[in-house]
Order: C-alpha cells, then structure tokens, then sequence
C-alpha cells in the first residue's frame, strides 16, 4: 500500500495497462479480464487486477498529465516492483494520413518538460519504448482491422496550447499525435530498468479539428487495449 494505491503487494500484476481515465480503467478491465476485482479506489483512481488468456493484469488509472503519471508509475515500479508499464489513451493526430480512431504506438515522445527534466539539467534526454513491446504491438496492431501508424509522438504538459508556432514545427519533423504522458512514462521506465509502451487511439484531429464523440470512444478503444495486452503477452 502506497500513499496513492491503497493495494497490497500481491494485488498488483507484474504488467500494468495505465489508461488516464479511472473509468476507462473499469471499462477495460470489465471487457477484457475474467474475474476482475477492484484493487484500489484511492482518490477516485480506480485500479483492477484480473485475467487475460490466462495472465495476471492490472488496469491502474493514472490521471491527466505527467505528474499525475509519475506519481502512479513511481509507486507501481518502487512499491510493487511492476516489470511492464503500458499507457493506454488517447491522443490528438498531427498528421494528415491519420484518422479518427487510428491506433498510433509511440516508438519516441517528445517533450518540451516533464517531472523528471531537473534531473537532466541541460541534457535533452531521448525517451523511447521497449523494442520487445514495440515490435509485439506493431505485430498485434496488424491482426486487427484498424490504420496504425508507429513513430514520434509530442507529450505536451498542457492541455490548453498557445503555441501554434510549435505545433507547425513538430507537424514538419514528423510527430504523429500529441497527448500528455507517455514521455514521463519512457523516462521512469528507462530509469529502473523496466519496460514501457503507449498505444493510443486518435480521438481528435489537430489539422481537421475534428473530433470522436463521446458515445463512440468506448467502442473505438477496444482495438488499442486489444494491441496493448498481445503486446505484453504475445503468442
């Protein structure tokens, strides 16, 4: 039990699947795990460990933006010794080959700042994902019927941008979408040595403005929890 995830140890699964949203964390794991339970009710960040095809797996809300991920990521690697760390989310496209529920998995995350750039100093540190977990997912993304597109992705820390200038620099080297976690999760993850990945789907569009309506994301998320759990468990 930590200060934020009122488990025991033995509650949490070696692999964590980290969707922001700590209903979406509920709705995964009602969908997808057999004999599901709630493990942590904490603050409102609900958390479930269960089965899926036969593995033990823990669904655990992170919240909105990297400190809020750093603060679950630190205490499920340094509490409760968790190998594999997947992000789960959406996020906004920035190109203009992807669409609307599009899968994108995160191979680099740019980052303007994160809790962890003190650490740094001047050094501009390169956050990336496993390679295992990268390659399995790209695998599993191609069993589905669903565009995926693999590359770099922009982890802003806010959520209410001003920068269109940026944007149109991030648009011209590339960058596929921008969200607010994953770069956080890469550097954690680099640090203690364990794996991490984000698979997200794309829920807004930054040229199009358009947008996925609420009713429809539920459904549109499948695909991504589907990529990110044959990722950490292929074959």
């Amino acid at each position: 039990m930590t200060i934020h995830i009122g488990a025991a140890k033995d509650d949490i699964a070696d692999t964590v699947l980290m969707p922001g949203d700590p209903y979406r964390a509920k709705w995964a794991a009602e969908t997808f795990l057999t004999d599901a339970r709630c493990i942590n009710e904490v603050r409102g960040m609900l958390g479930f460990t269960g089965l899926w095809n036969g593995h033990r797996v823990t669904i655990q809300g992170s919240g909105m933006g990297m400190p809020s991920m750093s603060i679950y990521a630190n205490e499920l690697i340094r509490d409760f010794d968790v190998q594999t760390l997947i992000r789960i989310g959406s996020c906004g496209a920035m190109q203009p080959q992807i669409k609307l529920r599009d899968i994108v998995i995160a191979m680099t995350a740019t980052t303007y700042g994160t809790p962890s750039s003190s650490i740094f100093r001047d050094l501009n540190f390169a956050p990336c994902a496993d390679y295992d977990l990268l390659e399995a997912a790209v695998a599993a993304s191609k069993t589905l019927d669903v565009a995926t597109h693999v590359g770099g992705i922009y982890s802003s820390d806010t959520f209410y941008d001003e920068r269109p200038d940026l944007n149109e620099a991030m648009q011209r080297h590339g960058i596929l979408g921008v969200e607010m976690e994953a770069a956080e999760l890469y550097t954690l993850a680099a640090r203690y040595g364990r794996r991490a990945l984000a698979v997200m789907t794309v829920s807004d569009h930054l040229l199009t403005s358009e947008d996925l309506p609420s009713d429809q994301r539920e459904r549109s998320f499948g695909d991504m929890v589907e990529v990110a759990l044959k990722a950490a468990f292929p074959g």
